[in-house]
């Protein structure tokens, strides 16, 4: 079991919005990735280490299509909400100087699509010294191959893939 410092470690979602949770996913749904990550979540915040929510927004339109806020119960989570323009969740965005500000070192990722937004915003927390922790179930993508490709040959090599009872920060979150 991976134990995590909760001072140091934060929970990163990436766009968990209605829009893109409703698509059809697998290897599982939308829903069953939401569920993981809000109890992910919950144990985040009662062990006092912060949830950062990313949601995409389309550049250059006068008006994003509907469904393009966070889901509300992943909102109401989410100690800090960032906005990116891109695939991944740092460029321009602000989101390494707040990991900076907070002391985080570490991140434990879910969201959807696990081979979009995820990997690359793994890729980019690589690039700027993050170890990175990739919860399987609190992810899935547009394809089972797409996820299970990522899953098993990208993300590796950018920090440790595990299921819920392999982690714990400061207790079990299994």
């Amino acid at each position: 079991m991976r134990t995590l410092d909760p001072a140091r470690t934060a929970l990163v979602l990436v766009d968990l919005m209605e829009r893109i949770a409703a698509l059809p996913l697998a290897p599982r749904p939308g829903s069953e990735v939401v569920a993981t990550a809000l109890d992910l979540a919950t144990a985040f915040r009662a062990a006092g280490a912060p949830v950062i929510a990313i949601r995409v927004e389309r550049p250059g339109v006068a008006e994003q299509p509907p469904g393009s806020d966070l889901l509300p119960e992943v909102a109401a989570l989410a100690d800090e909400v960032v906005v990116k323009r891109t695939i991944g969740g740092f460029h321009r965005t602000g989101l390494h100087e707040l990991l900076q500000a907070r002391g985080v070192d570490t991140l434990v990722f879910g969201g959807i699509a696990t081979n979009l937004g995820v990997e690359s915003t793994a890729r980019s927390a690589a690039d700027h010294g993050y170890a990175a922790v990739f919860v399987e179930p609190a992810m899935t993508a547009l394809t089972e191959e797409e996820h299970r490709a990522s899953v098993a040959l990208s993300l590796p090599r950018f920090g440790e893939v595990v299921d819920r009872s392999g982690l714990s920060l400061g207790r079990d979150l299994g």
